[in-house]
């Protein structure tokens, strides 16, 4: 079985080192403190939906883009399933 957080994580990851942006950063433009970010991107924090809608704004993409992990199952890391 996949690990959501892990998953959810993975990706945000992707889509942060895609815009160039460190997790502090990230974290300054979702207003969000960067080991929270980093936190989520390990896996180790269930994110609200608030939070997920900060980063998603942040990272300039639709909430929705941030769960379309699901396309890239085969290039994900060992240690998300």
């Amino acid at each position: 079985m996949t690990n959501l957080r892990r998953l959810l994580g993975y990706r945000i990851r992707s889509l942060r080192k895609s815009a160039g942006l460190s997790q502090e950063l990230l974290g300054e433009l979702a207003h969000l403190h960067n080991t929270y970010i980093g936190a989520i991107e390990r896996g180790e924090r269930n994110p609200s939906l608030k939070s997920i809608e900060q980063i998603a704004k942040a990272l300039n993409v639709k909430v929705g883009d941030l769960f379309k992990f699901m396309d890239h199952e085969a290039s994900l890391p060992a240690e998300c399933e």
